[in-house]
């Protein structure tokens, strides 16, 4: 069996998951409308641990290089463990963020499918325009989810700089050399919390939207 072959077997395969699994909740009473609220308050969520957490990594980095007389071993554990956890938090927003799409992409498909089935010229106009109006607002709504996303890479690697660096230069000279880092460091995690702020912002817009 290719690679290729068994990597297209494995997309189908989970597609047919999520497609048995909208399909049970169906079942159940609840729409994949009501799973995209849920899903989109979820990464507002993970938006918001993360941005805890990366203030939390910044203020670890604050203190390692502006309090003297600490141990430079427990600076390095400390330090790495904000890393660490911070990487975890991007990875929940991500994952989050994917399942959004998932089911964004499922709602919209069975939205166009059952527009053809208006018997009613006027219900289907109105429907047809409720779903090019979602469908504009979701995708400033996901652009806006990528954009913060995409705001933690740098700062994670900054930070795994500024981890790897003490791991192998515990000694004073190097917590020297990181203080001029700290106002790099500040900037990006600024400019990554106003990008949560403002997806964080156009998620609460987004659910509004959908539940009027």
């Amino acid at each position: 069996m290719s690679r290729w072959f068994l990597i297209s077997f494995l997309v189908v395969a989970l597609a047919g998951c999520q497609s048995a699994y909208y399909n049970a909740m169906e079942r159940v009473g609840v729409h994949k409308r009501d799973i995209m609220v849920d899903r989109v308050e979820s990464v507002q969520e993970a938006q918001t641990d993360a941005k805890e957490q990366f203030e939390s990594a910044l203020a670890e980095f604050r203190s390692i290089i502006q309090i003297k007389d600490q141990d430079l071993a427990a600076r390095y554990d400390r330090l790495n463990g904000e890393y660490e956890d911070s990487k975890a938090a991007a990875k929940s927003v991500s994952q989050r963020v994917d399942a959004v799409e998932d089911v964004s992409e499922a709602l919209f498909d069975e939205w166009e499918d059952e527009i053809d089935l208006y018997s009613s010229a006027n219900l289907k106009r109105q429907s047809a325009a409720k779903l090019s109006q979602t469908r504009q607002q979701y995708k400033g709504l996901i652009r806006s989810m990528r954009s913060a996303e995409a705001r933690m890479e740098p700062v994670l690697r900054v930070f795994q700089d500024q981890v790897l660096f003490l791991k192998h230069n515990l000694n004073a000279r190097a917590i020297d050399s990181l203080q001029g880092e700290l106002g790099t460091i500040e900037t990006d995690v600024a400019q990554l919390i106003r990008e949560m702020e403002k997806s964080i912002a156009e998620s609460e817009a987004f659910i509004s939207s959908l539940q009027d």
